[in-house]
């Protein structure tokens, strides 16, 4: 199951013209099948931390809301509208930022002639922080940890979205060269991030 997440996860991030993204994992609540694991479910939901509200970057001036994404009719993972290209968004089926796992935050790098809200990312470095404010007012400060630039054929699935033992963040925007014929850039621009102690 795992193996065919990961590969719809690879092939959606291909098909996404905007600056990347990904499709949900299995929905954290999972399938009700009796009350005592509606009960488990309704725990479990209590227990969370609350979701992003907002995203600060200060190394590149980055500052946003956050609205949450899903899915597209056509599977494809949403991203916020490129006519907003300062708007951020986290993929809302896969764990909010502080939890153990890797969050996702997407943002495009820009948008209608205009910079992107993401549009500097490539400029962070090992030790920048990326600061997260949730919906419950509390704060999670993640230490950039590396950088990476990869072709959008090459998407290191696994890296970014595999398990962790940690609370994570990704960043998730394009970079490279602008392919006319695609309407879209040839490469992915990835930060990853660990939950400061």
């Amino acid at each position: 199951m795992r193996r065919i997440i990961l590969g719809a996860l690879a092939a959606l991030l291909l098909i996404v013209a905007g600056c990347g993204g990904a499709p949900a994992p299995p929905s954290p609540a999972g399938t009700v099948t009796s009350s005592a694991s509606a009960e488990q479910v309704v725990a479990e939901e209590t227990d969370r931390v609350a979701e992003p509200a907002s995203i600060e970057i200060p190394k590149i001036g980055a500052v946003s809301t956050v609205v949450s994404l899903g899915l597209n009719p056509d599977e494809t993972v949403q991203v916020p509208p490129v006519e907003q290209p300062m708007q951020a968004g986290w993929y809302q089926h896969g764990p909010r930022p502080g939890e153990i796992g890797p969050a996702v935050v997407l943002g495009h790098v820009d948008g209608g002639g205009k910079p992107g809200i993401f549009h500097r990312l490539r400029e962070l470095a090992p030790g920048d922080e990326v600061v997260v404010t949730r919906q419950d007012g509390g704060v999670a400060v993640f230490v950039v940890r590396l950088v990476e630039r990869v072709a959008k054929t090459e998407f290191p699935t696994e890296k970014v979205y595999g398990e962790t033992d940690a609370a994570e963040l990704r960043l998730i925007t394009c970079g490279g060269s602008f392919d006319p014929a695609a309407k879209s850039y040839r490469d992915n621009v990835i930060v990853y991030a660990t939950l400061a102690e």
